[in-house]
């Protein structure tokens, strides 16, 4: 019973992290129009949770291997919390709000770093799918919380409503992680000696970490760009289009516990992944084509995508983790996230800058060409043989 507590704890944590670090964009039309901001611009402020996360990553998962997770988590969510603070009641301007939205989003990275270690420590190999199936829903639930509750709160409170409520959720679930959360038992072997780096010898993590950074560019021009689309072209109201976005964030949380739960019964996952890459590609192509010839199905279309592409991060995460060991999982999961991060980081900017210089179409098709690629670059499904602490290899399904 207590695995499931740190499951919801941990899940929690996550959720509150990721409603902060990508759920700007669903303030985009407030900073539009009571800013005065270009979308180059809103794109710009929207990187800036996730370009202070990819700066913290790496040193907050060394952190986590070393001290443990319930005190990294606290510290960092506690710490967002403070600066989303500033965000919303002591910035003025554009150049301060950003670089407090850095800031939370470097402390933030505690828990992209530790989280998921939390959770793997306390589930068998046998049920890790499903518990990171459940705890990586935590990206679509931030994401569509945001959805829905940013929208309205900036429509009648402005941006300190919008951005306080993201600090209130930090300060709230960090408490919680304080009080409530306790560290898996590490192998005794684990920590008396040291463990062979993973990364030697093998290129089968960084080919997990390729794939799953070039899945975030659909993953994230579907879910900045859906509700500007849906305002500007179709014309729908910030508040619905958010109410939308919610739902398709919703499926997306599903898909994941679907997809966890069907990589233990096969015992593999990176077959799933590069099966719903393929899928990936053909969902986001056909709403490429509704977005350049007007369809009534872009609405439709648009959840597809947002649902689909959410689907494959908890098959990236738990494969990175099994195959890094114990020992090394919190730094290796900090490369990962770095990478995906990273690339969340820069596709607002730059797919606003094409969509601003041509039109939406071109985005879209350039996000199913990568999730193209990134069927190709996932490793062929095979047993991976993973470096243990005590120099000899385990078997796992990668």
């Amino acid at each position: 019973m207590r695995r499931w507590l740190m499951l919801a704890l941990g899940t929690a944590a996550q959720t509150a992290a990721c409603a902060f670090v990508y759920g700007i964009p669903y303030l985009a039309d407030t900073l539009r129009g009571h800013q005065h901001l270009s979308l180059t611009q809103v794109g710009l402020l929207v990187a800036c949770p996730a370009a202070g996360l990819v700066v913290a990553l790496y040193a907050w998962g060394a952190a986590a291997d070393r001290w443990g997770e319930r005190v990294v988590i606290a510290l960092g969510l506690g710490a967002a919390a403070a600066a989303l603070a500033g965000a919303a009641w002591a910035a003025h301007g554009m150049v301060a709000l950003g670089l407090l939205l850095i800031t939370a989003g470097a402390a933030g990275a505690s828990v992209y770093s530790a989280s998921g270690r939390l959770v793997m420590g306390w589930f068998s190999a046998g049920e890790r799918g499903l518990a990171m199936g459940i705890r990586q829903t935590s990206t679509p639930l931030g994401m569509g919380l945001a959805a829905l509750a940013m929208p309205p709160l900036a429509d009648a409170h402005g941006l300190p409503g919008a951005i306080g409520f993201l600090a209130v959720i930090c300060g709230v679930i960090a408490v919680l992680i304080a009080v409530f959360a306790a560290d898996p038992a590490r192998p005794a072997k684990a920590a008396a000696e040291p463990a062979p780096n993973p990364y030697r010898g093998s290129r089968l993590l960084w080919r997990i970490h390729g794939s799953a950074a070039l899945l975030v560019i659909p993953q994230f021009t579907a879910g900045a760009f859906a509700l500007v689309l849906l305002v500007d072209v179709r014309g729908w109201s910030p508040v619905h289009a958010g109410q939308l976005i919610a739902v398709a964030q919703g499926m997306g949380a599903l898909s994941r516990i679907l997809v966890g739960r069907w990589s233990d019964r096969v015992g593999n996952r990176l077959r799933p992944m590069r099966q719903l890459a393929v899928v990936t590609a053909a969902v986001v192509a056909a709403t490429t084509l509704s977005t350049a010839f007007p369809s009534p199905l872009t609405p439709v279309l648009l959840v597809a995508a947002i649902a689909i592409t959410s689907s494959t991060n908890g098959l990236s995460f738990t494969s990175t983790a099994e195959y890094a060991g114990p020992a090394w999982s919190g730094r290796a999961l900090g490369v990962h996230n770095t990478g995906q991060n990273l690339t969340a980081a820069a596709v607002p900017p730059v797919m606003a800058a094409i969509i601003s210089a041509t039109a939406y179409w071109p985005g879209f098709a350039l996000a199913a060409l990568t999730a193209c690629l990134s069927a190709v670059l996932v490793p062929t499904p095979r047993r991976a043989t993973a470096p243990t602490a005590a120099g000899r290899t385990r078997t796992i399904s990668a």
